[in-house]
């Protein structure tokens, strides 16, 4: 998926992370990964945003321009939302005209951004100030189950209908409740997000979900999931891709499967 994709230089012709105020020189090489200590990720008292992981963020821009991405669904913000817009931006320049002729995309250009943190979200308008891409949506999210198995879901969610999914949220700590004294809320537990189970049968074919990290999580929806998912596990970048592997619906999905995927995409079902 990304062997072809050269870090430099495509930072060089899209350089989103000047708006994230990120120094090439201090970070030193775009295709770094930063490393937490040990508990960074389960402390539930740190309110301190995690450095960036420059790599990571190069690759769901990437992502997003590469496959003509019309419309976001985003589980948590954060500097992700932030080369989102960038994103969308560089799409809607490009792609505005076929799209708004030709599909049928009632969201284009927009990332839906949900979160159950009303400081995060405060925090990402105070930083970045208005990105006029993003549309954020606050959310409660409870501990409920899947059939019968224990999974978190947002209680409210956009109704829209993405061609890209990234879940990074939420967090393990905020979940409210718990189901016979089960909850997430546990250093050694992890998430388990189950929203995209619900709406399975509605995303068309060609959607990408992009699952930072959360192996437990991302093992979770393969093993729930019900359609035709092409599952990469990528150890070296921590992350998941699931992309739905399926003849179009129709003519609609049919033009743009092929405007923003390509023919070899269908050829290769």
């Amino acid at each position: 998926m990304f062997d072809k994709l050269d870090y430099a230089g495509y930072l060089e012709q899209y350089p989103f992370h000047e708006g994230l105020g990120i120094d090439l020189e201090t970070y030193e090489k775009a295709d770094r990964k930063d490393r937490n200590n040990l508990f960074s990720t389960v402390d539930p008292k740190n309110k301190t945003p995690f450095a960036a992981d420059l790599d990571d963020l190069i690759r769901l821009h990437f992502l997003a321009t590469s496959r003509k991405v019309t419309t976001i669904l985003e589980f948590g913000v954060g500097k992700s939302t932030v080369v989102f817009n960038d994103a969308l931006k560089i799409n809607e320049q490009r792609h505005k005209d076929y799209v708004l002729e030709n599909l049928r995309r009632s969201n284009p250009f927009e990332c839906l951004s949900v979160d159950n943190n009303r400081e995060w979200m405060h925090r990402l308008q105070t930083d970045y100030g208005d990105l006029e891409h993003i549309n954020l949506h606050y959310s409660e999210c409870k501990l409920s189950t899947f059939n019968s198995r224990v999974c978190t879901f947002y209680t409210d969610l956009p109704n829209v209908c993405p061609d890209l999914i990234y879940l990074d949220a939420p967090d393990q700590f905020s979940v409210v409740g718990d189901v016979r004294g089960i909850s997430t809320r546990h250093p050694d537990r992890m998430p388990m997000a189950g929203d995209i189970l619900t709406f399975e049968h509605f995303l068309t074919p060609g959607t990408l979900i992009v699952i930072d990290g959360r192996t437990a999580n991302a093992r979770f929806l393969q093993a729930n999931l019900q359609r035709n998912w092409r599952h990469t596990h990528s150890v070296e970048y921590d992350q998941h891709y699931l992309e739905l592997r399926e003849k179009p619906l129709g003519p609609h999905n049919l033009r743009q499967v092929e405007y923003c995927l390509g023919k070899e995409w269908l050829d290769n079902l």
